[in-house]
This record gives structure tokens, sequence and C-alpha cells, in this order.
């Protein structure tokens, strides 16, 4: 979910002398590496020989573990970023790290005890027709207590064209319908920017592909290393997991390791060529060139990977009220900030309608929410350097305290804002005529062939425009060539939902990578995906009762914890997780209480 991931560069052949000009490893840390792969090695024939029954047990486990860490891991996440114990935007690190990691293990426990006892984790789940003949798969919310909690909010998982129901229901469960075939021991090269991604990463290695897995940190996550240690201990002791810190010269040796059978990596697209292609500067640029001519990849291994993008946010013209304004203006703040911009999925560029007569007044919100967000350190690596290339390319640009937005004008160009992920607190809005159907499929149109990725798209629209485009609104969807969509939501909802699935829509190769290549998270371990969909509520409690909502979805969330907006969102977002944690409704209760007043 990086986009200037320093986690591996130029591959360098395993215990043989450095080509010239590649990063140099030390011998003793050479062979603290290749101890790592032995011990994995010997873990992944342990893993092998565990029962789908057993590996629920161990999962429980890893659950009981990463519980008792929750606390250490965001506030030392939180410290690493800048945010101290008063900082109303702390609760982004519980959110993005332990909640979503206790989720995942909940997700995963469920599909795998289902296995265990013979039954299939897609029974009792609804299955029915996308457009195009895709098979759905309706996978969120499947607990009580999810759609109370997020009730309004719906997830779909859509499988690529000609996968039947019969098909899906036959593949569900991936590598636990064959416990005993082992993948070997994979490489994962962790995200340096959302804590929970390293160890959601390590989790589908082990279940999606009985792969032991070393996980290298990226350097801008080495203060949760000793966290990750803890939480993760329970697979860290039989050999399913190592944890490994370092450069590029540690990313270097592990990524041409012979004992190591895939690399799975979240990063940058240039990382990812690097380590494919070889360096793109200096003394090995020339045969990197030549490699690419001539089709001979320096990785020998197969690779898959999450590389970012540059989001849309699509927003279809209506008649809305001055709260839709508000709010809707305030969501795509959060879009954009959360994380201080430093999300692959962070929406950068906002495409309206030039027709809609409520623009100006959406504009006008649209910064006011931009600029009142909280103010927070710019601490990823680089990013203050891609600030400066936005403000040489739009010296105009509206300069809001930390952050910029751009509003492009017939004098602009756009390139650079719709073909460069900043990866830092950049906004862009960019017009296009029409209105209703007219405008959609335009937009539709604009964020495939224009907009760099394929990882995420967003789509608000209210619900009287949305029922009177009827048909027209689900093929516009599937014309979204995009591996996760939100509609009244935002995609970082899917990330963190752990039965719908992460990653860049069907298509990236070695050669043209994209926004990457598979897929991660999917808890129920489905075969074949293509994208996953998200659908939310337009209004937020109490405007989205049925009264004042004109058709659309209830909820009982007022202003969701993860905007930036919420003044409650520290603490709701620390007691969702607590609740994950304990199950107490007491604490629950109190919870609600304060989402109430956010």
């Amino acid at each position: 979910m990086t986009s200037a991931s320093t986690t591996a560069i130029s591959a360098t052949p395993s215990k043989r002398a450095p080509k010239s000009g590649a990063p140099t490893l030390g011998e003793a840390e050479r062979e603290r590496l290749d101890s790592a792969v032995d011990a994995l090695q010997t873990g992944a024939r342990t893993w092998s020989a565990l029962t789908v029954a057993q590996r629920v047990t161990l999962l429980r486990a890893v659950r009981t573990s990463v519980a008792a860490t929750a606390e250490d891991w965001a506030t030392t996440a939180a410290a690493s970023k800048g945010l101290d114990a008063r900082h109303p935007l702390r609760g982004e690190e519980w959110l993005s790290g332990p909640y979503s990691v206790l989720g995942a293990l909940d997700a995963y426990i469920e599909t795998l005890s289902r296995l265990a006892k013979g039954a299939n984790p897609l029974d009792g789940i609804t299955l029915d027709r996308a457009p195009g003949g895709r098979t759905r798969v309706h996978a969120f919310p499947l607990t009580g207590i999810d759609s109370f909690l997020l009730s309004g909010f719906t997830g779909e998982v859509w499988l690529e064209p000609g996968v039947t129901p019969g098909a899906a229901r036959a593949s569900a469960g991936l590598a636990q319908r064959t416990p005993t075939e082992s993948g070997g021991v994979g490489l994962v090269l962790g995200a340096g920017n959302v804590t929970s991604i390293p160890v959601l990463d390590v989790l589908y290695e082990l279940l999606a592909h009985n792969r032991t897995a070393l996980l290298k940190v990226n350097p801008t996550q080495d203060a949760l290393v000793p966290v990750y240690k803890r939480a993760l201990a329970p697979l860290i002791e039989p050999g399913f997991l190592r944890i490994v810190r370092g450069g590029p010269e540690v990313g270097a040796h592990l990524t041409a390791h012979p004992g190591l059978v895939h690399v799975h990596i979240t990063g940058s697209a240039a990382t990812f060529d690097t380590i494919v292609w070889g360096p793109s500067k200096g003394t090995g640029a020339a045969a990197t060139t030549r490699r690419r001519r001539e089709n001979r990849p320096q990785l020998k291994k197969p690779i898959t990977a999450e590389l970012g993008g540059v989001s849309p946010i699509i927003v279809v013209p209506g008649a809305w009220t001055d709260a839709d304004l508000t709010y809707q203006a305030e969501h795509i703040a959060t879009m954009r900030l959360q994380n201080c911009g430093h999300n692959c999925i962070a929406g950068q560029v906002v495409i309206m309608s030039s027709d809609w007569d409520q623009a100006d007044a959406f504009r006008a919100a649209l910064r006011r929410a931009y600029a009142n967000a909280p103010e927070r350190p710019i601490w990823y690596p680089g990013s203050s350097s891609r600030m400066e290339l936005a403000t040489d390319a739009y010296p105009d640009a509206l300069v809001l305290g930390d952050r910029l937005l751009v509003e492009i004008d017939a004098d602009d160009d756009p390139k650079a804002l719709e073909t460069t992920e900043y990866f830092a607190p950049v906004l862009g809005v960019v017009t296009l005529p029409g209105t209703g159907q007219q405008f959609l499929d335009a937009a539709v149109t604009h964020a495939n062939d224009k907009l760099q990725g394929t990882l995420g798209a967003n789509l608000l629209i209210d619900p009287a425009t949305e029922k009177s485009l009827g048909a027209g609104f689900e093929r516009a969807i599937a014309a979204l060539r995009y591996g996760s969509i939100a509609i009244n939501s935002w995609t970082a909802f899917a990330f963190i939902t752990p039965t719908l699935t992460w990653g860049a829509f069907p298509g990236g190769t070695i050669g043209d990578v994209g926004s990457g290549i598979g897929i991660v998270h999917n808890a129920l371990l489905l075969d074949r995906v293509e994208r996953s969909v998200l659908r939310g509520p337009f209004r937020p409690f109490p405007r989205s009762l049925p009264i004042a909502n004109g058709g659309g979805r209830f909820t009982i969330l007022p202003k969701p914890p993860w905007f930036v907006s919420s003044r409650t969102g520290a603490t709701v977002s620390e007691g969702l997780t607590r609740y994950r944690v304990d199950g107490r409704i007491a604490g629950l209760v109190k919870t609600l209480t304060k989402a109430l007043r956010a």
C-alpha cells in the first residue's frame, strides 16, 4: 500500500560475490538471513503436517497474542508517525493496525473451522449474478455484530467472467483444501505506511498458499518489530514466520535467495521493476534495458504485488442538501488526508460535473473541509519532494496549511495530477460535462483511461439519482476497471473488511505491472477474483432515517470514526478495537455513546 517503498533493490545471487554496483551484505548478516530461511523450510514441513483443525487452534493463539499487544501496537504506531496521545487522529492507528488484524483472524478462523468440519466456506452466503454474467459473492456483513455496528454497509466479491456459482463453491478454500501440499517458503516485503499490511500479507501467504513466510519489515516500521514479534509469537516459535529488518542490501539478498520460492511486495512500481529487471540508474542500467528488451527478468521466481495508483472520486451530480454537501466534502477530505495521504488508496482526483448546478457550492464545501482537517506531520520519506513536484506542476494550487488543493481549469494540464501518485496531501479536482448517465459514463471512461493504476475507485451518488439511473448505474460499476470500488464509502473500508479482497484489477504483468499482480486479504479464500464492490449509506444517522433519506440506506453511524473531522474518532476507534479484543457489551455501549457525539 506504499508508494515509495525502500524494501528491496537489485537482486544479488545468494552466497556469491555481489555484482558491481549492487548493495553489499556482511557475512554475519548473510548467515543470519540464510539461517532464517533454513528455519522456515523446516517450518514449512511442519505446517504441511498440521490438520486444518490444528491450524484453527493456532490462529486462535495468534488472536490472543495480537489482542494482548493491541494497545502497545496502536500507541507505538501513532508515535512513529508523530501523533501523541492527545492527537485527534491517533485513532487511525487502532483501526488500521490491531483492529484490522483481529478482524482478519476472526474471519480466517471461521473459514478454516468450516473446512475442518467438512463444510464449505460459502455455506449460508448468498451468491447471485452481477452484470456481464459474473458470479457475485455477498461477502459482507456475515455476522450479526457487523450488521448492527456497520448497518448500511454491504460488500460483494465479483468473480471473473465465466466462473459459475458451482465453480466458486468448489474452489473456495484455496490451499486449505489440500493442506498437506506445501507451498514452500515465501518472502514478504512489508509496506512502510500502514502497520497491519505486513501481518495481513503474512497470513495470506500461510492460508491461501500454504507458504511459510520471511517478513522483511520496511525501515519505516522498525519501531513495530518488537510488537510484531510478540503479537505473532505463536507463528514464530514453530518456524512458520521469521521477521527481519534491513535496507536495500537485505532485500537484494532475499529476493534472489534460492530457498525462497515466491516474492510478495507492497510498495511502488519503481521498486517492483528494480526487483524484477534490475536498477534503472547507475552502472546496471544498460543491462536492465537489455533484459527488458529481451524479456529476461533477473528475478527467477514468481512475484505478486500491490503497488498503488491514482484513485478517482467520482461525484455524480444530484439534488443535495447543504448537509449532504458538507458531509460528502468531509468524506473526500478523509479519503485524501487519512494517514496524511500516505496511502495507496488515498483519493487523489475528484471528478465532477461542470454542468452540476451545485458545483460551486460543493467546491466551497470541499475547500472548507480540506482546510479545516486537523494538522499532522508529513512523515513518510520522500513525501516533501513529491509535494514540491505538485507545487512545480501547479503553482496556482491552493495552499491550505500543510496541504495542496489543485483545481484544474481550462488553462491547466491535468496530466501530472492524473498520472503521478503523490502519496502526500495533494488533492485535485477535474470537471467533465454532462449530468446523469451521460456524466457517469464519461467519468468512468476518464478514470479508466486517464488515471494511473487500477487499485481503488470511489463514487458518491445520492439515492434518488442512483434510483433514476437504474440498470445503467450497475453497468457503469461493471465498466470501472478497478480492483476495489466503493460506492458512498471509501475503499479503505474494503481494505479492513477481511472477507472482501484487495488488489489491482486483473491484467498486470511483470512487464507492465500497473497497480500490481494478485490479491490479498480474501478471508473466504475465493479463487479467480476480479474485484470487490463496497456500498455504503449516502447520509449518516439521523439523516439516514427513512423520512429524511429519500430511499437511501439506513445506518446507525453518525459521522464515521474514520472521518478526519470526527470529534470522537480517536476514542471510538480505540473502543471498537477493544470490543474486538474482549467482546464486552458495556464497553461497546460506552463507545457507541461517544460515537453519537462525533
